[in-house]
């Protein structure tokens, strides 16, 4: 039973006044609580404290030598899974729904935090407590836009549910983590998602209208493990725009400055994740990192179909030569896109190597933009593990 330590119950901050972590916010949700008396220790991008936190949750911090935990981090077992009969509507197959609805009614939990959208726009997160399938189900398909999942904290506790299901991403676990003993819950369980490159909605609607011939009609999109970017538009049809055709330029300063400066791309402090980044193309890599992480997975087995995740060839090239081009704003005529996007799909990585190639990226174009924005926050902000990924690479000035 997690204890019960009294804290001070501080005025949430007002929407719209300044954050502690100031442009690096990532609008979590916690400074719109009375947990906000925490922030200073709890945000991901005031006190980086992954190491200690991963120590909390899954009873060890990784080992920086062993090459799955360096990248991954902490886990138990890996796969690839896709549902036999898959969820309609939902934006894989809808392992992540499957597992929190048998969660939910079969009483393991009282509630699930998850994020549904407005009435008014697709796009615009709206965090929730679920109480019921439908609730769940209504929080189904991704949405790429900074969501204030912790605003819901003050719920939970005024609610007196003991057991609860959170559904989030690397900065709100993270802040999660670090208030999580303060929450009264008995049982706390982390269902998480990978993460990377959210934007704000008007930041959305910029890419949207750069990118897709129908910004109108796009459901959800993902950049996948086909070096295309899908979208899912309202027909059902999927339109796909080559990562090399992108119009870096425009879309450089499109993505959060907080999420330029993280370094979780993983989720390392939930207990189950699962994405995508990792699996063969149509498939979902899931990552255990604790008993209470398998347990969730137990939960929805028998509606899986799985195989053993695997890794092929050589992201390295691709990643250093990614750098000095996402630099410049590289962006090649749509012909030259296509084309190099077939021929990287062919001979390129694939499964696990594809992930590392994500997070190389990633983290070389992350460490840059921290080194030049907050250099003074660079040696504390950035994890020991991106420190070993990074300098794997020559990174101009």
């Amino acid at each position: 039973m997690t204890s019960v330590l009294p804290h001070q119950k501080a005025k949430a901050l007002k929407p719209g006044s300044r954050r502690p972590a100031k442009e690096l916010c990532s609008e979590c949700g916690l400074c719109d609580t009375y947990y906000v008396h925490y922030v200073k220790e709890a945000c991901a991008f005031i006190h980086q404290q992954v190491a200690e936190l991963e120590e909390q949750a899954h009873g060890r911090s990784r080992n920086l030598d062993n090459p799955d935990d360096l990248y991954f981090g902490v886990n138990q077992k890996m796969m690839a899974a896709r549902k036999t009969q898959p969820i309609e509507g939902a934006q894989w197959t809808g392992i992540v729904s499957s597992i929190a609805i048998e969660m939910l009614t079969s009483g393991k939990v009282e509630g699930v935090v998850c994020v549904q959208n407005t009435a008014e726009d697709r796009f615009q997160p709206m965090p929730v407590i679920a109480r019921t399938p439908e609730e769940i189900l209504a929080a189904r398909v991704n949405k790429p836009t900074l969501s204030p999942n912790l605003s819901i904290l003050e719920q939970v506790e005024q609610s007196g549910m003991k057991r609860l299901l959170v559904i989030g991403v690397g900065c709100q676990i993270q802040a999660l983590r670090a208030v999580e003993q303060k929450l009264g819950l008995e049982k706390l369980y982390v269902l998480g998602t990978p993460c990377v490159d959210n934007v704000t909605r008007a930041g959305l609607q910029k890419f949207l209208e750069t990118t897709s011939k129908s910004p109108d009609t796009v459901v959800h999109y993902e950049f996948m493990q086909d070096f295309q970017v899908h979208f899912k538009h309202q027909d059902g049809s999927v339109e796909k725009v080559p990562f090399f055709g992108l119009n870096t330029k425009e879309l450089k300063d499109v993505f959060a400055p907080s999420c330029l400066s993280c370094f979780d791309y993983v989720n390392s402090l939930a207990d189950l994740v699962v994405g995508y980044m990792g699996a063969p193309f149509g498939w979902q890599w899931i990552v255990v990192r604790n008993d209470r992480g398998q347990e969730m997975l137990d939960m929805a087995m028998s509606q899986l179909e799985t195989q053993p995740v695997m890794s092929k060839g050589d992201r390295k090239n691709a990643v250093q030569q990614s750098i000095p081009a996402y630099e410049k704003g590289v962006t090649l005529p749509m012909w030259a896109a296509k084309l190099m996007g077939v021929v990287i799909e062919k001979v390129g990585p694939q499964g696990l190597e594809y992930a590392r190639f994500s997070i190389d990226s990633h983290f070389t174009r992350n460490y840059l933009y921290v080194k030049r924005h907050h250099p003074e926050k660079l040696e504390d902000h950035v994890p020991e593990y991106a420190k070993r990924i990074v300098s794997q690479y020559r990174l101009p000035e």
